[in-house]
């Protein structure tokens, strides 16, 4: 038996295991949210637009409003979804802490039903119920993450989401843009971001992927994919509609 501050290690022969799971972090969610879409909506405006105007500064004109517009609904998007998150805790934990007050005999109930469902007997059970009954704070936080699985928002979510998925998109958006920039030549600059940000959606598929725990090339293609067909649909529709001249 290992004493204090010692490790205990597994007998000869026999691997130690070592936990390979990984649980995307609401940073990193909120880093996919904002930067997909900043890659994608702005590339398939300029896209869209190269094939109805010939004018680059148009084209980057109508790009920085798009991604100052969009960068705001997206983080308002975030804050409120955190805001909304965090009012719908509360009022469930306040409504779990009068219950416990008012009907513990009910939460005893629905308690006593978690722990059968995993195989225990009522026996296993009882101390479990008279420990939680005389640590009611301990009793609600049960309640809530394992009968209702809510997890306590972070305070700050709100508005680290919404700087998070805002600045992410903005990040995303410039990709494609930056091509109108530096070209003059509307096609020319089309072309160069078209390689520029497709380029970009692999990598951040790949990175997604990786962090999300799914295959990383599958990823980077689909995400790839989806935007290119995006950029593609915008583009044709442009050119059809626009005014020859």
């Amino acid at each position: 038996m290992p004493q204090n501050g010692e490790t205990a290690t597994p007998p000869p022969g026999e691997l130690e295991h070592v936990e390979t799971h990984f649980t995307a972090s609401e940073f990193v969610r909120d880093i996919v949210i904002g930067m997909s879409d900043g890659l994608t909506v702005p590339f398939a405006l300029a896209a869209g637009l190269s094939g109805a105007v010939h004018v680059t500064h148009i084209i980057v004109t109508a790009g920085l409003a798009e991604i100052a517009a969009g960068s705001i609904a997206m983080g308002l998007g975030g804050y409120l979804a955190a805001k909304s998150d965090a009012e719908h805790y509360a009022s469930e934990k306040l409504r779990e802490e009068r219950e416990v007050a008012t009907v513990p005999h009910i939460e005893r109930a629905e308690v006593a039903q978690l722990f059968l469902e995993y195989g225990l007997t009522e026996s296993q059970i009882e101390p479990i119920l008279d420990a939680f009954e005389a640590r009611p704070e301990a009793w609600v936080d049960f309640m809530m993450r394992y009968e209702l699985g809510l997890e306590e928002p972070n305070p700050r979510r709100a508005l680290n989401s919404a700087a998070t998925i805002a600045g992410a998109y903005i990040a995303g958006g410039f990709i494609p843009l930056a091509p109108y920039m530096i070209q003059k030549d509307a096609r020319s600059a089309l072309f160069t971001s078209v390689g520029v940000t497709l380029l970009a959606l692999l990598v951040f598929g790949y990175v997604k992927g990786r962090f999300t725990g799914t295959r990383p090339w599958r990823s980077a293609w689909q995400t790839a994919l989806i935007g290119g067909i995006a950029a593609a649909a915008a583009f044709l529709i442009a050119s059809a509609f626009s005014t020859p001249g």
